[in-house]
């Protein structure tokens, strides 16, 4: 039977404070959860409500509808909630291309990103400090999953690039458009903030500057910084 301070830990784990204090975050959905006990993330306790049907979630705890909706972050829960402990962060260590995030602060966008990177095969996501976290409960939705199979980094990110033995790529408005780049096998591609782009702190070591030229006149006045990934990883994938 699940008690009171069970409870009020998966509440607490919305919170970003008691998530690194503890180790654990939620996920929602049967789905995402059978994704991480499929890949090998340890699971701290699943819960279900009694609707529930299904297997495959080893020895699931049985709650009513009203303490999931209590542990719950959704409006509306869907029957599941897996508490899992993060996965051991690996050296950060780019052999391929990887992404780097400057200051990203949506969640959403930080979760498409992710997504993103899982379906370009990029394997190493290096985010700044003030990037939102990765564990928040939005970003995780947003992952669909994904979260378990980039490695997900938080450090100085001028530091990681002035260390980086690749070339550094920078999503910037005047930079030199990505079609006419002839783009090597490895490298590093920065995004930046929503609203402000790249630091200058963090731009001082980028050392190609690519834009994603515009074909609609003035009409928008730039792209969402998720969408604006999507687009570069595809051609450097090309």
């Amino acid at each position: 039977m699940v008690t009171k301070n069970q409870i009020k830990l998966v509440v607490s784990l919305k919170q970003k404070k008691y998530r690194s204090q503890h180790g654990l975050f939620v996920v929602e959905g049967e789905k995402f959860v059978k994704e991480l006990l499929l890949v090998g993330l340890q699971s701290f306790k699943i819960f279900v409500d009694g609707t529930w049907k299904g297997s495959g979630l080893g020895e699931a705890e049985v709650v009513s509808g009203t303490i999931l909706k209590q542990m719950s972050s959704l409006k509306q829960p869907n029957g599941v909630l897996g508490v899992f402990h993060m996965p051991e962060t690996l050296k950060t260590e780019v052999s391929d291309w990887g992404v780097a995030l400057d200051a990203v602060r949506d969640p959403g966008n930080l979760g498409t990103i992710i997504r993103l990177c899982d379906w370009f095969g990029i394997r190493q996501l290096v985010c700044s400090m003030d990037t939102v976290d990765c564990y928040n409960p939005k970003v995780l939705q947003a992952t669909m999953g994904s979260i378990a199979r980039v490695n997900i980094v938080y450090a100085p990110l001028s530091e990681f690039l002035k260390n980086a033995e690749q070339p550094v790529y920078g999503a910037f408005m005047d930079g030199e458009p990505v079609y006419e780049k002839a783009l090597p096998s490895k490298g590093i591609l920065v995004m930046g903030n929503e609203a402000n782009g790249i630091s200058d702190e963090v731009s001082a070591w980028v050392t190609e500057r690519i834009s994603i030229p515009q074909f609609g006149g003035d009409t928008a006045e730039s792209l969402n910084v998720a969408t604006a990934t999507a687009i570069l990883l595809n051609e450097i994938r090309r």
